[in-house]
Protein backbone atom coordinates (compact mmCIF):
# COMPACT_ATOMS: atom_id res chain seq x y z
CA UNK A 1 0.00 0.00 0.00
CA UNK A 2 1.31 3.42 -0.93
CA UNK A 3 1.86 5.78 1.97
CA UNK A 4 0.32 9.21 1.53
CA UNK A 5 1.45 12.29 3.40
CA UNK A 6 -1.53 13.84 5.16
CA UNK A 7 -1.70 17.43 6.33
CA UNK A 8 -3.44 18.41 9.55
CA UNK A 9 -5.60 21.47 9.05
CA UNK A 10 -6.45 23.38 12.20
CA UNK A 11 -10.02 24.61 12.42
CA UNK A 12 -12.33 26.09 14.97
CA UNK A 13 -15.95 26.83 15.53
CA UNK A 14 -16.67 30.51 15.97
CA UNK A 15 -20.11 30.19 17.60
CA UNK A 16 -20.99 27.27 19.83
CA UNK A 17 -24.64 26.35 19.46
CA UNK A 18 -24.52 23.66 22.14
CA UNK A 19 -25.78 21.01 19.71
CA UNK A 20 -24.11 17.63 19.25
CA UNK A 21 -22.69 17.61 15.73
CA UNK A 22 -20.73 14.37 15.62
CA UNK A 23 -23.58 11.88 15.21
CA UNK A 24 -24.30 12.63 11.55
CA UNK A 25 -20.63 12.77 10.67
CA UNK A 26 -19.86 9.49 12.40
CA UNK A 27 -22.77 7.82 10.60
CA UNK A 28 -21.74 9.22 7.20
CA UNK A 29 -18.10 8.15 7.57
CA UNK A 30 -19.12 4.70 8.86
CA UNK A 31 -21.52 4.29 5.93
CA UNK A 32 -18.74 5.25 3.47
CA UNK A 33 -16.36 2.71 5.01
CA UNK A 34 -19.01 -0.04 4.97
CA UNK A 35 -19.68 0.80 1.30
CA UNK A 36 -16.02 0.05 0.56
CA UNK A 37 -14.67 3.61 0.33
CA UNK A 38 -11.55 3.12 2.43
CA UNK A 39 -8.42 5.26 2.44
CA UNK A 40 -6.26 4.45 -0.57
CA UNK A 41 -9.12 3.26 -2.80
CA UNK A 42 -9.12 4.57 -6.34
CA UNK A 43 -12.30 6.33 -7.40
CA UNK A 44 -13.66 8.57 -10.13
CA UNK A 45 -15.50 11.85 -9.80
CA UNK A 46 -17.17 11.94 -13.18
CA UNK A 47 -14.22 11.46 -15.56
CA UNK A 48 -11.58 12.63 -13.08
CA UNK A 49 -9.55 9.89 -11.42
CA UNK A 50 -8.66 10.18 -7.77
CA UNK A 51 -7.82 8.34 -4.58
CA UNK A 52 -9.48 8.54 -1.17
CA UNK A 53 -7.02 10.15 1.23
CA UNK A 54 -9.21 10.66 4.30
CA UNK A 55 -12.60 11.47 5.76
CA UNK A 56 -14.15 14.87 6.27
CA UNK A 57 -14.95 15.41 9.95
CA UNK A 58 -15.87 19.08 9.54
CA UNK A 59 -18.98 19.84 11.59
CA UNK A 60 -20.04 23.12 9.99
CA UNK A 61 -19.90 24.99 6.71
CA UNK A 62 -21.19 24.33 3.24
CA UNK A 63 -19.31 21.04 2.85
CA UNK A 64 -19.67 19.39 6.27
CA UNK A 65 -18.72 15.78 6.89
CA UNK A 66 -22.30 14.60 7.35
CA UNK A 67 -23.06 15.37 3.69
CA UNK A 68 -19.56 15.11 2.16
CA UNK A 69 -17.67 12.45 4.16
CA UNK A 70 -14.97 11.59 1.61
CA UNK A 71 -11.71 13.45 0.90
CA UNK A 72 -10.55 12.59 -2.61
CA UNK A 73 -7.20 13.65 -4.04
CA UNK A 74 -7.27 14.34 -7.78
CA UNK A 75 -4.90 16.04 -10.18
CA UNK A 76 -6.78 19.27 -9.40
CA UNK A 77 -6.42 19.04 -5.61
CA UNK A 78 -8.38 17.54 -2.75
CA UNK A 79 -12.17 17.51 -3.00
CA UNK A 80 -14.84 16.85 -0.38
CA UNK A 81 -17.31 14.39 -1.91
CA UNK A 82 -20.56 12.66 -1.14
CA UNK A 83 -21.05 8.97 -1.89
CA UNK A 84 -23.31 9.91 -4.83
CA UNK A 85 -20.48 11.85 -6.49
CA UNK A 86 -17.87 9.09 -6.58
CA UNK A 87 -17.61 5.74 -8.29
CA UNK A 88 -15.17 2.91 -7.77
CA UNK A 89 -12.35 2.79 -10.30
Amino acid sequence: MDRTHLDLVDGDRRHDTGRHWNGGIEQAVSHAIRAGYRIGRRVHIGRVAGRIVGYNIGAYGRYCGASYPLLVKTEFGIAKCSLREVGAA
